[in-house]
């Protein structure tokens, strides 16, 4: 039997288990248009995808925090309207990867900055839900809780009152956000390279990856 170094896994969702590039981009050209802001290249998208939205409206769009808050429920207006999962799809062996953890006894949770509502619709999408003892993402406004930091504490507090053992944590992710929550928590980041960043974000992180493989020799021996 497989097992893990690691006493339990966090999972960061979009860029790291799940590609939602299509349908984020499509919802942002009309978001954007909708309030009168150039729609993103799928090249800028690395800017949007990983913090939470509301800031980025703000910073990759210039919105004030009243007009930001608008344009979120705007856009996850248009979200809903398309089930959450539309154009959505997991990384090759990634799924695969989380059931075998599963297997192996290993608790594991989600902790996204994505509205917890999407990240549920998401994990029932791709039949995931059995190898996740808690799914966790941010709050509906994505400001009560948000950030990086915060949702780790909440996705640690979840597995342990399911009785995981949460004495050796880790957190797998594709943002500096992710790096830097972690870090936050003392909790060590796998620095996956196959969602949406720059290279330099996983400079600060335990370890570095660059396929499902590479992952998998760190979370299974």
């Amino acid at each position: 039997m497989p097992r893990s170094p690691f006493s339990c896994v966090l999972w960061d969702v979009d860029g790291t288990i799940v590609d939602a590039s299509v349908g984020i981009l499509r919802r942002l050209d009309v978001a954007l248009t909708h309030f009168g802001r150039p729609a993103p290249t799928r090249e800028e998208l690395v800017h949007w995808i990983g913090p939470p939205m509301f800031q980025s409206f703000q910073d990759q769009a210039g919105m004030t925090p009243e007009q930001s808050s608008e344009a979120v429920a705007f856009y996850r207006t248009l979200g809903k309207a398309d089930g959450y999962t539309t154009d959505a799809a997991t990384y090759p062996g990634v799924a695969e990867l989380i059931h075998e953890l599963h297997a192996a006894g290993v608790p594991q949770a989600t902790a996204s900055s994505k509205p917890e509502l999407q990240v549920d619709a998401l994990v029932d999408h791709f039949g995931l839900r059995p190898a996740f003892l808690a799914t966790v993402g941010s709050t509906p406004d994505e400001v009560t809780l948000a950030s990086k930091a915060d949702i780790v504490v909440e996705a640690l507090r979840r597995l342990a009152e399911r009785g995981a053992d949460v004495s050796s944590p880790v957190l797998i992710g594709d943002r500096h956000h992710d790096v830097s929550g972690g870090a936050a928590n003392d909790v060590p980041v796998i620095f996956v390279e196959w969602g949406f960043s720059e290279p330099h974000e996983g400079d600060d992180a335990a370890f570095r990856v660059a396929t499902v493989d590479e992952l998998r020799a760190l979370l299974l021996t």
